[in-house]
């Protein structure tokens, strides 16, 4: 897995590789994915780059591999899924020249197919209209044809079978042909338009739907004749037939013509669907066969591409025999990468074996920290906030803690915590089988599977400790009250309800957790209302005070040891002494006030937390009645005021401490230094030593205000623990009272059926509003936690990710494209 503690430590590093060797060494260390190459050609565009002819040629392959492709697709031929044990690696150049040329056989052969193909169908539909058109148009001739087609007559368009008109010597012509039913009535009013009301219209339809030789789809079409009379009106029909998309066919008027010709059409159609069918195995045959390969071919493509990609990026030494390229390397992968350069120039029988230095830089290396899939999807969390500055410490190695503690704070339901667990467990134990899913919110919850169980086993401790079970308590030690009901006071008629006090009652500390006892008390909420607040603010308040610990680290692995003293010291003593200070009183509350005693020590007597805060900021204060006391303890008025000075004079002390420090250093050196960039990293930022002293006090003096306010508004901000608490858990109960209890006031048999349904009700609407949308309510409310509250203390979140040539990420990526 690595160091999660900080990103990896980085060395730019020079390969030297051989012409001859170029190709396989980058083969092995795409096989590897450890380096992140640097592009040298910057300045030259990517068409005069040296390898761009090798780019091209993997283009032209792609483009061949996107064809048959898509005629598989076509013809419903589905791709083998290749295992990753089956994976090609890439070709060496005499693969890839038999590889080019499979790729170009199998594409002529496919379009060759394709075009012929295309023509069979069109001759075979042509033929399927031509014998429709002879079929149908028998009715359209009567026995006296030959009279008919002698008399040239007017028609009447609103009543074609009535022929209408003197009879006038001349020839009467027709044409025949087959149109989209859709078009035909806009055919027909356009026909009419032309010739004036001179030309007789029939038409039959076809039955059935036929293949469209425009889309492909079945439409519906029909058969029509047109009658009238002069060539000039003939070529005007066809150019209207030509305009809609009308075939036009030959058909003779003689009843014995057409039956001849229907004859000679029937054995040309017989011959058509023979050839047709085996011009159709022979595809399937082409296209299973390259359905075998093709998942290799293009993993082989795509790796070679990406290689002459690479290689791009290499710049060739003054002779010419050497090419130069230049790339980040985790140091611990040195020795992978040496070892991949090595394994190269034995595979390409190189006679000078290619070498790899390591030069020093100024320059702020990429942030990679190692991760393995339980750490993945925490690290994701961190990372989308912003990629962290190079060996800037790592606030994902924390929030595998408390990130899943701070969303149950707010998810405390053991039953609704069995539900993420079982759900989460379902996703790891079928993780191979389910790894191969592309949808892309499933990938999500998936992505997240550890991070999802690990919040339901907190979410089921502080389930235990709140002790609810679906808005339920279990009572597994015994309640810790017990009252003697002898007394004269319980047996009062009038007594509506008893106060269980500890002086009243015989009385135990319940072992683990809330006492079951609540769930009958009046104050219930009153009670969990102040329990679940002070243990927001508690844990809010250790949280923020580890997140400033934190950037001590970071200072001290950049040296900035004046840092430690001018932010950090300040930064902790103002936190420390204010709130810090106020969780050690509600402790201190918790410890000394007891309802068994009397007097200025009794919970009457007890002051509230945040008013003693407020006058204790404000210097205030307050009357309280005897015997009670306004403070806890003796002395404990001096000592705040002391805390709350200390506190105001670490706000100057963080203003000003670092830019006069500066200002110091900078008078002794004489003249300002440029600082690296690799050292600009942590801890709420960094001033560089050739900025301006006006802007380094600005930039501190708006760090300063931003600090002092956020630790307010991030204390109250944890709030948010107490509030999605006690929400979730009121919700609980009111779905409980509401659906499921409702079911139990039937009795026989109905109470059991009722009991059926109400519970599939109530189930199904705990995992809906319960589970999932509240669920993603305390999951968006823990990331703001940690990335505002918390990472906002040291994290500066300023760098880049490293991004290595990897086959593994290339493809990938083109999966999901």
């Amino acid at each position: 897995m690595g160091d999660m503690f900080r990103s990896e430590q980085m060395a730019l590093c020079q390969l030297f590789i051989q012409p001859e060797a170029a190709y396989a060494s980058i083969a092995e260390l795409g096989e590897s994915g450890c380096v992140q190459f640097r592009d040298l050609n910057e300045e030259v565009s990517a068409f005069q780059r040296k390898y761009v002819t090798e780019v091209r040629r993997c283009d032209d392959m792609e483009r061949r591999l996107r064809f048959v492709e898509s005629e598989m697709k076509k013809d419903g031929v589905t791709l083998p899924v290749l295992k990753p044990e089956d994976e090609p690696g890439a070709p060496n150049p005499r693969e890839a020249v038999d590889l080019e040329a499979q790729l170009e056989k199998t594409d002529n052969e496919l379009r060759e197919m394709s075009a012929n193909g295309a023509s069979l169908d069109a001759n075979f539909r042509h033929m399927q209209e031509l014998k429709s058109v002879l079929e149908n148009t028998a009715g359209f001739f009567s026995d006296q044809e030959v009279i008919n087609l002698d008399i040239n007559r007017r028609l009447d368009p609103e009543d074609p079978n009535n022929l209408q008109g003197a009879a006038q010597r001349g020839q009467l012509a027709f044409v025949a042909g087959v149109i989209k039913l859709e078009r035909f009535f806009s055919f027909e009013r356009m026909l009419w338009r032309i010739s004036r009301g001179n030309i007789f219209l029939r038409r039959n339809d076809i039955e059935g739907l036929v293949d469209d030789e425009e889309t492909g789809r079945p439409v519906l079409k029909t058969v029509f004749v047109a009658f009238f009379q002069g060539e000039q009106l003939k070529q005007r029909i066809k150019k209207v037939c030509t305009g809609y998309h009308a075939s036009v066919y030959p058909c003779p008027s003689s009843h014995a013509e057409r039956m001849e010709m229907i004859k000679d059409v029937n054995v040309r159609l017989e011959d058509l669907k023979l050839v047709l069918s085996q011009s159709a195995d022979h595809r399937s045959r082409v296209l299973n066969s390259a359905s075998k390969h093709l998942p290799r071919w293009s993993i082989m493509v795509r790796k070679m591409k990406a290689i002459y990609h690479i290689l791009n990026y290499f710049n060739p030494d003054v002779t010419g025999k050497c090419l130069i390229g230049e790339g980040w390397v985790p140091t611990n992968d040195i020795s992978t990468v040496q070892e991949a350069l090595a394994r190269a120039s034995k595979i390409s029988e190189s006679s000078i074996p290619a070498f790899m230095n390591v030069i020093e830089t100024n320059e702020m290396p990429p942030t990679y920290t190692r991760t393995n899939k339980f750490t993945s999807g925490f690290q994701n969390l961190v990372d989308s906030y912003g990629m962290a500055s190079y060996r800037e410490v790592n606030p994902a190695l924390y929030a595998c803690i408390t990130f899943p503690f701070l969303f149950a704070l707010m998810f405390g339901d053991m039953g609704h915590g069995l539900i993420l667990v079982f759900f989460a467990a379902f996703l790891i134990i079928k993780e191979k089988q389910l790894a191969s899913i592309k949808e892309e919110i499933f990938n999500i919850f998936f992505g997240g599977r550890y991070i999802i169980f690990l919040m339901g086993l907190f979410s089921l401790y502080t389930g235990l400790i709140y002790n609810d079970v679906f808005s339920k308590s279990m009572n597994l030690f015994g309640s810790g009250w017990h009252m003697n009901y002898t007394r004269a006071v319980v047996e009062d008629e009038n007594l509506k309800a008893i106060t269980l006090r500890p002086n009243d009652t015989v009385f135990k500390t319940y072992p683990l957790g809330v006492d079951p006892i609540w769930q009958l008390a009046d104050n219930k909420i009153i009670f969990l209302n102040t329990f679940k607040m002070k243990l927001s603010i508690i844990v809010g308040v250790l949280h923020m005070i580890f997140g400033v610990c934190m950037s001590v680290i970071n200072f001290a692995y950049y040296k900035k040891w004046a840092s430690i003293f001018l932010e950090f010291l300040p930064q902790v003593l103002f936190l420390v002494l204010l709130f810090g200070y106020m969780v050690f009183m509600m402790f201190y509350k918790f410890v000394t006030y007891n309802d068994t005693v009397e007097g200025p020590l009794s919970p009457a007597c007890a002051p509230s937390i945040l008013i003693l805060f407020i006058n204790m900021i404000l210097q205030g204060s307050q009357d309280t009645p005897e015997p009670c006391k306004e403070f806890m303890f003796e002395s404990q008025k001096s000592i705040q005021q002391v805390f709350v000075i200390i506190a105001v004079l670490c706000i100057p002390w963080m203003l000003l401490g670092k830019p006069l420090y500066i200002m110091l250093k900078r008078k002794a050196s004489g003249a300002p230094t440029p600082k690296p960039q690799s050292e600009g990293g942590g801890g709420g930022g960094g001033h560089g030593d050739d900025e301006p002293m006006g802007e380094i006090f600005i930039h501190q003096a708006i760090h300063t205000i931003e600090y002092v306010l956020s630790t307010v508004s991030h204390t109250a901000s944890y709030l948010r623990l107490w509030a999605l608490s006690l929400a979730h858990a009121q919700l609980s109960e009111v779905l409980w009272s509401m659906v499921l209890a409702k079911s139990f006031k039937f009795d026989s048999y109905i109470g059991g059926i009722v009991i059926y349904l109400f519970f599939w009700a109530w189930s199904l609407l705990t995992v809906g509003i319960l589970v999932l949308i509240e669920g993603l309510s305390a999951f968006l409310h823990t990331l703001r936690l940690h990335w505002v509250e918390f990472m906002s203390k040291f994290y500066e979140g300023a760098g880049y990710a490293f991004e290595p040539f990897a086959f593994k990420t290339i493809l990938e990526v083109s999966e999901d494209d």
